[in-house]
């Protein structure tokens, strides 16, 4: 089985999922399609067939959730003691061509939010970043064309 790291944060945003989609979504969709089997000729329901597609997202999430967990490395990034880059390293970078600063903290797929300063281990950027230490230079190919960040610092908090 393979090992998902994620953060405490990360498995209880899971959890939490999880949780919704049992004991809400699922009834309440169980329920819409009670509702509208109750309408009559299901070959032309567009109630049925939606609420069906719903049923279809619903599993689908909660199988991929309950696979991510079972196979859950959790890391408390407090307690990393490493003088290179690892999972759950808050790393602050300096574009090089924009002289920009971007601080990101490195955590697992499914807690991955960019706008939130949230990079994925397996992103592009994170993968370049595992390994690196302060004043090292990390070259990233984009669709948007080559970027140079420089590693100002990171931290395991």
């Amino acid at each position: 089985m393979d090992k998902f790291p994620m953060t405490f944060r990360g498995k209880k945003m899971l959890e939490d999922e999880l949780h919704e989609l049992l004991h809400i979504q699922r009834p309440a969709n169980i329920k819409a399609i009670e509702e509208a089997r109750g309408h009559g000729d299901l070959s032309e329901n567009a109630d049925y067939d939606a609420a069906k597609e719903k049923q279809g997202f619903i599993e689908a999430r909660v199988s991929h959730i309950q696979n991510q967990l079972a196979g859950a490395e959790v890391v408390n990034p407090k307690e990393i003691k490493a003088d290179r880059i690892v999972f759950g390293a808050t790393v602050e970078l300096l574009n090089l061509d924009t002289e920009d600063k971007v601080k990101y903290q490195i955590v697992g797929l499914d807690e991955a939010d960019v706008k939130q300063g949230l990079i994925s281990v397996f992103s592009p950027l994170g993968r370049a970043l595992i390994g690196k230490k302060k004043n090292d230079v990390v070259e990233l190919m984009s669709p948007k064309g080559d970027k140079e960040f420089e590693v100002l610092k990171f931290q395991y908090k």
